[in-house]
């Protein structure tokens, strides 16, 4: 990377802007219109000169490029120059606006879901792989099922458990989970709405953090992660259940996935980065018809 050419590209506010938003969060040429006010053609043009001088990389998902900082050489320099420029601190609050949306999507996905669970298909979510995951617990216990949506699982748990926190992003999931607990008359689950990278518990709390297919809907899986590691006793046991990384792009429209799943190596991580120890992980499912979506078991102890 040449240092002077990257100091001629930092002379333009406007592509100040866009490094200082990358380096917060990946975004696709359509959000950074919308965060910037800014044409297409423009944004296009300016992310063109910018990864050409190697400071921003991009990564396909679906139909989109998402492009983020690639270079942290210059970052204080960037910082210093957004004290100069006026529009920086309004970009700070127009790119928490396009997260929320990126939120909102998937929430109203699982919304327009509640109560359908069990008569829909939907990816990776087996007996056979909810069996092999079952064979990890050790009740009595404290459980929060993170991304629990209608909480389906989570009656499977309480009734070995000794109390379960079911959290959801998706307010009609959680009422609908909520009151099919109480016409079944489970009383030891706690319904939330939260959000997987927030989850509305007190740290240190629960005996075992659990994530049934839903880590691919978060939009940072490490800050999931991180946020389960909080939540747990020092004695805590984290379990994910989550789809091998896969290239069926269908599901992103389909299933309001973020995420195309997670090779066992990036699961590993996630788990290892946030301070876990211990960790392992296994296939515990393949199915056979097409898309021939594989399931991920991973474990590791706090």
């Amino acid at each position: 990377m040449s240092i002077l050419k990257s100091l001629r590209l930092l002379a333009d506010p406007a592509r100040v802007r866009i490094l200082l938003l990358l380096d917060r969060e990946e975004l696709s040429v359509a959000e950074l219109q919308e965060i910037l006010a800014m044409g297409q053609s423009r944004i296009s043009t300016h992310l063109a000169q910018l990864r050409q001088a190697g400071l921003v990389e991009d990564r396909r998902q679906g139909k989109n490029s998402l492009y983020s900082l690639k270079s942290r050489e210059l970052i204080a320099v960037l910082k210093a120059a957004a004290v100069e420029i006026p529009e920086a601190g309004e970009d700070t609050e127009a790119l928490k606006l396009v997260l929320e949306k990126r939120r909102d999507k998937v929430r109203h996905y699982f919304d327009e879901l509640a109560g359908k669970f069990g008569r829909n298909y939907v990816p990776g979510r087996s007996w056979k792989g909810l069996a092999e995951t079952l064979l990890q617990l050790m009740p009595p216990m404290v459980v929060a099922d993170l991304g629990a949506g209608e909480g389906t699982f989570s009656q499977l748990l309480a009734q070995r458990a000794k109390r379960v926190i079911a959290v959801d992003n998706s307010p009609k999931m959680v009422e609908f989970g909520a009151k099919l607990a109480k016409q079944n008359g489970v009383a030891n689950i706690d319904y939330r709405v939260g959000d997987l990278e927030a989850p509305p518990i007190r740290a240190g709390t629960v005996d075992l953090a659990f994530f049934s297919q839903s880590l691919h809907h978060a939009l940072h899986p490490q800050g999931a992660i991180d946020a389960a590691y909080r939540l747990l006793k020092p004695a805590g046991r984290i379990v994910v259940l989550d789809l091998k990384k896969h290239a069926f792009e269908q599901a992103r429209e389909m299933y309001a996935d973020t995420w195309l799943g997670f090779s066992e190596t990036e699961l590993r991580a996630f788990l290892e980065n946030a301070g876990f120890k211990n960790v392992q992980s296994r296939i515990v499912d393949r199915e056979t018809q097409n898309p021939a979506f594989e399931t991920i078991l991973a474990v590791g102890n706090r």
